[in-house]
Parts: structure tokens; C-alpha cells; sequence
């Protein structure tokens, strides 16, 4: 079996997700995080299957379960932490339709720590490998009527969702009213949702890909394929455009020129925005490893603190909790509201940006460019048979010498990808000219070290 745990839960092929191994996690989730789950999915044709297995296995560890069907991933994570219960999504996030993956929320909608990641592995491995577990065999998703998991009758996924849209509504003013905004849905999770609460907020509205057929999630749309967006943006004279990813817990933005606005621009909008009505705590926005250095550069020109952490939203979320921070977020467009969330929330993100629009009166772009300046970023994938977690330590010398020819306006970040067999180099620089080319060393030091 390949699936793995990786930076946000188990992902990989749909069909590596057998009932044995769904009915497994269930199981060892059900007696490591809790007694009550709430299951969401994303529109993937594998999804159902793997819903009904995951149930059936968290069922047969003592857990009470409520399927909500299609649902997005911060839509699970606040009915979680609703009725102060846990949480499981079966999405790929922005991955193709083939692929799958199981991520959970603990007691009251929290990201995994690391610590209780790794005990799942180890029981689920454990599990898996019991003689009389397997012997059992997971009931035939076609044809076996497995016995259903207790429900927990005070959650009506209908009543639910109405609840967690409502508390979406009441975050913003009615100031977006009669804004020009084009979404596109991705053919995901937020193709039923989002455009019921737009409208709902009076904004004047065009929803693009919003049609999922269970093959056409993240197909060549959605956040990593903003180009229909953009178009549109432009075609239509539309103010803003909002491009989530399959399971709606991430945003990437578009301004009325048709430029997209990234997760780093966001923060720097957000951040600011928060600072001037005195709801920016402690003055600090929480950030991963790849935010852009102009970003921090224009933070440290207000005065606003900068908390790195790995990259990875839970990480984020882990820091917010610690400090008792109000925002953070990653470039990739991971946005916390940790006043409104409990994770990263694409709707959410957009529903605050559509705000303050509005409440600035100015062009997006020109609030975009004014937030900060981003730097040229080069990022190179080696692929290599290990992941060398101290692929750093090993090209310190290298490093070294390429950051010193930097100087203070350039950055280097060299990790092991958390889910794929890669080698990860960033380079930031004043010129594109200059971050290719020290990228493209350290990607030959990288290839000459992990193949020594």
C-alpha cells in the first residue's frame, strides 16, 4: 500500500483507497480522536465510496457518525466545532479527479497535530497488518448492505449548512451590494454554496464552472487554473473575480485587469485592513516559509510582526492557537480568520475581500499593487528516490555563498515536498534573471547530492 500520511492527512490514487484501507482509518480514528464524526466530500466520482466506507469504519471503532454528503472542507470544520465533535473530508483539494484523500479534524473542528498524525499511522499500519482485521474483509461497496454507524440525530446536514452559510453572511456588511463578481467553482465542493451566498448578499453575479460530474473537478479551472477567471473578469467588467480550489478551503483571487492576486497579496490587504479597525492582534499576521519576502518587507515597513512556520495550513493554524494570533495564511491561498474559523475557509476569504472592496471605494489592482511588492520567485522541483530531510545541512556551503551573493533583497528555501518524491528549491531575487540562475545551481547541487 503506498498512501501515506502526508502535510494535510492521507492522499494518493482513488483506487489505492480500498474498503479495507477506509474501513482501517475509520476504525483507528474512531478510538484515537473521538466518539462523533461528521463526514464531508468534495464531487469526486470516488468520493461516495469511500464516504460509505469511512462510516462503516469509524462505526466499527464506537464512533457515532452524520454524512453531510457534498460539503466543503471549512464547512465540515465549523460543525465540528458546532456540536464540539470531530470532523473527516474525503478531497484531493486541487488534485485531479482520480486522486482521493481522507484528512480529519479533531474534538471541536482542529487540524491534526504531527504527534497524533503519526499515532494514527502507526495504529492504521498495525491494523492493517492484523491477521483477524483482514480476515474480516470490508463490506463490498456494491453489493455487501453493511450494517450503518450510529447517526447523531441533532445533525441535519441541510440545517447545518444553512447555519455555517448564515454565519458567512453575518461576517461581512451589506456593502458589496451591486458589486460585479465572477466566481468559478471548480467543479467542486463549493459549486452548490457559494453562489446561494453571493447572491444572497446582493452582489451581481457569474458563476463559471460550477457544473461537477465527478471527472471534471480542478479541470482546468478552479484556483490552480484561474484563465477562464481571468478572461471572464475582463470580458464581463467585473470589479473582482474569486477562483477556489475542489474542497473550498483555499482562494486565489482575480483584479479587474485580469491579474491574479495571490495568497501573499491577500494577507497584506487582510493585515492591513485588520490594523486600521483594531482587530489585527498583537499586530502580527502568521505566514510559511514561502511567502514571498516582499511581503515581509512590507510588513516590517508597517510595523506588523512576521511568525514563519513550515509550510502547511495546520502549521499556521498551530501558531495562531499558540499566540493567540487573528490572521495568517499561506501564498497557495490558505487564509485564517482564526476570529470566524477554525481553518482555512476559500468562501470566507473571499466574502472579506469582497468587502473590503467595497468599503475602499478603490479599484482592486490598485490596492493589490499598493499592498506590497512581490519579489521574483523561481521554484525548481528535483525529483529524487529519497526525500532528504537534511537536504538543507547538506548544501549549507552552497547556500551559503548563493545567499551572500543576494544580499538582503533575495531568499533561499530548499525542503523535501511533504507528499511527492521531490526536492523543493525557491529562489527569491530582484530579477528573475538572477533567482533562475541560482536556482538552477542549487537544483544541479541538489540532483548531485541525492544521487551520490
Amino acid at each position: 500500500m503506498g498512501l501515506g500520511f502526508g502535510t494535510d492527512g492521507v492522499r494518493g490514487p482513488a483506487d489505492e483507497f480500498t474498503d479495507d484501507y477506509v474501513v482501517a482509518l475509520g476504525t483507528v480514528a474512531a478510538r484515537i480522536l473521538g466518539s462523533s464524526f461528521v463526514i464531508g466530500r468534495d464531487t469526486r466520482e470516488s468520493g461516495a465510496r469511500i464516504e460509505r466506507a469511512l462510516a462503516i469504519g469509524l462505526g466499527r471503532g464506537g464512533a457515532s457518525v452524520a454524512t453531510l454528503g457534498v460539503a466543503p472542507t471549512p464547512a465540515v470544520a465549523w460543525i465540528a466545532a458546532r456540536h464540539s465533535i470531530c470532523g473527516a473530508v474525503i478531497s484531493a483539494s486541487h488534485n485531479p479527479w482520480s486522486d482521493n484523500g481522507i484528512k480529519f479534524f479533531g474534538p471541536g473542528g482542529r487540524k491534526l497535530s504531527d504527534a497524533v498524525e503519526a499515532e494514527l499511522e502507526a495504529a492504521l499500519s498495525a491494523v492493517l497488518t492484523d491477521a483477524d482485521f483482514v480476515g474480516s474483509r470490508a463490506p463490498d461497496a456494491d453489493s455487501d448492505p453493511a450494517p450503518a454507524p450510529r447517526s447523531i440525530p441533532e445533525i441535519d446536514p441541510a440545517v447545518e449548512l444553512e447555519a455555517w452559510t448564515a454565519s458567512l453572511r453575518a461576517s461581512v456588511t451589506d456593502s458589496m451590494r451591486g458589486l460585479r463578481v465572477v466566481i468559478d467553482c471548480a467543479n467542486g465542493a463549493q459549486s452548490f454554496l457559494a453562489p446561494t451566498v453571493l447572491s444572497a448578499l446582493g452582489v451581481e453575479l457569474e458563476v463559471l464552472h460550477s457544473s461537477p460530474d465527478g471527472r471534471n473537478i480542478n479541470d482546468g479551472c478552479g484556483s490552480t487554473h484561474p484563465e477562464d477567471l481571468q478572461r471572464r473578469v475582463v470580458a464581463s467588467g467585473a470589479q473582482v473575480g474569486l477562483a477556489f480550489d475542489g474542497d473550498a478551503d483555499r482562494l486565489l483571487a482575480v483584479d479587474e485587469t485580469g491579474a491574479v492576486v495571490d495568497g501573499d497579496h491577500l494577507l497584506a490587504l487582510f493585515a492591513d485592513d485588520l490594523r486600521s479597525r483594531g482587530s489585527l492582534r498583537s499586530d502580527q499576521v502568521v505566514v510559511t516559509v514561502m511567502t514571498n519576502l516582499g511581503f515581509r518587507l512590507a510588513m516590517a515597513e508597517r510595523g506588523i510582526d512576521v511568525l514563519e512556520t513550515p509550510v502547511g495550513d495546520r502549521y499556521v493554524l498551530e501558531a495562531l492557537a499558540r499566540t493567540g494570533g487573528s490572521l495568517g495564511g499561506e501564498q497557495s491561498g490558505h487564509i485564517v480568520f482564526a476570529d470566524l474559523s477554525t481553518t482555512g475557509d476559500g468562501l470566507l476569504s473571499g466574502l472579506q475581500l469582497l468587502d473590503l472592496v467595497a468599503r475602499s471605494g478603490r479599484r482592486f489592482s490598485e490596492l493589490a499593487a499598493a499592498s506590497m511588492t512581490q519579489l521574483p520567485q523561481v521554484l525548481r522541483n528535483v525529483r529524487v528516490v529519497t526525500r532528504r530531510s537534511d537536504i538543507a545541512e547538506l548544501l549549507a556551503e552552497e547556500i551559503s555563498i548563493e545567499q551572500e551573493q543576494l544580499g538582503g533583497l533575495g531568499r533561499i528555501l530548499l525542503r523535501p515536498s511533504g507528499t511527492e518524491p521531490l526536492i523543493r528549491v525557491m529562489v527569491e531575487a530582484e530579477t528573475v534573471a538572477v533567482a533562475e540562475a541560482v536556482a538552477g545551481r542549487l537544483a544541479a547541487a541538489v540532483e548531485r547530492v541525492c544521487s551520490a
